[in-house]
């Protein structure tokens, strides 16, 4: 046990591995400050990405919870990550640095010993493999300065080991995929309905990731309304300067319609139920046509027959008659 009440900060994804930690390290008598990492894909607020209630988390942890908001910056890494991709469009190595980075800073302001994660040996296949680990402590420049206390027992001596603020007898051996361990540790420290293990970054998933690399390769650097736009509808590239996105239900389509922009253009059926579409580009109005029998094709209108479609630009709206198109003409264009 540490005599005196020592400070580190842990990286708090919302997640069970990173609620232990943060335990484990409670449990050995320091006080523990957490720091959650929002980005433009892995925005815990939005419903989907990390997908957790980080909050009720820190607070049921009892730590303070700083967040920090990695946006150009994470978006200029994406262009050309250090260390590359994953299996999606996933820059796991370049993402953990600036997130140890940001827990770096906060550890500096409050005076911290060191940093926590929840990252166990072996479990994500890009950044939690040994050589990963090592090469992320050197990035950061924080070699022997983080401790991953699931796995630490199987990890390099840290820092807080040579100067005996830890004991590896205290450390954890886990290793792997499997959740056996954290579950019975979760009923240990009294975690009531421990979250299920997620990949929590958009980026990880394959679909997204394809949308994502889409994006970065006909726009030199996306805004974050490209990238939120990138979060809802069926996603259609018609040329290299212009996308088409038809929303799939209720909540996408007031999405689209709060994401457009001034030279955006919407279209929705006029008559029947349906979605809002969004046209997007330098070339947008040479598809003004084709959009129309896109959107009237996911709405309700009859097949083969014509209908009106709605064209708002800029507060300026006007109607084309077309018909639903058909599928060997529109799906050629999905992401």
């Amino acid at each position: 046990m540490v005599d005196e009440k020592k400070k580190v900060v842990a990286l708090l994804s919302g997640g069970l591995d990173s609620q232990l930690a943060v335990k484990m390290m409670q449990e050995q008598g320091f006080e523990v400050s957490a720091v959650a990492i929002k980005t433009p894909f892995c925005d815990f607020d939005c419903g989907r990405g990390c997908g957790f209630e980080i909050r009720e988390r820190a607070d049921d942890l009892n730590v303070n919870l700083k967040t920090v908001y990695l946006g150009d910056e994470y978006i200029e890494m994406l262009k050309h990550p250090k260390y590359g991709m994953g299996a999606g469009f996933n820059p796991c190595v370049d993402c953990r640095s600036m997130m140890f980075k940001a827990a770096e800073k906060h550890m500096k302001e409050i005076g911290a010993e060191f940093i926590i994660s929840g990252e166990v040996l072996g479990q994500r296949p890009m950044s939690q493999h040994a050589p990963a680990l090592r090469t992320i402590e050197k990035e950061t420049g924080l070699l022997g300065k983080i401790v991953r206390p699931l796995s630490a027992a199987l990890l390099p001596e840290t820092d807080p080991e040579k100067e005996g603020l830890i004991k590896r007898e205290n450390l954890g051996m886990i290793k792997g995929r499997t959740r056996k361990a954290q579950l019975e540790m979760a009923e240990k420290y009294g975690i009531e309905n421990p979250p299920n293990a997620g990949g929590g970054c958009l980026l990880t998933d394959p679909a997204f990731g394809l949308r994502a690399k889409d994006l970065f390769e006909h726009i030199e650097t996306p805004t974050i309304n490209d990238i939120d736009l990138l979060k809802v509808g069926r996603q259609f590239r018609l040329d290299d300067t212009t996308k088409l996105v038809v929303g799939r239900n209720k909540d996408e389509n007031e999405m689209i319609k709060a994401i457009a922009l001034p030279k955006d253009i919407l279209l929705e059926s006029r008559d029947h139920m349906g979605p809002v579409s969004i046209l997007r580009g330098k070339n947008s109005e040479k598809f003004i046509e084709f959009a129309a029998s896109v959107t009237l094709r996911y709405s309700d209108a009859p097949k083969e027959e014509k209908s009106l479609v709605v064209i708002s630009q800029d507060q300026e709206k006007k109607e084309v008659t077309t018909i639903g198109a058909a599928e060997e003409d529109y799906l050629k264009f999905r992401i």
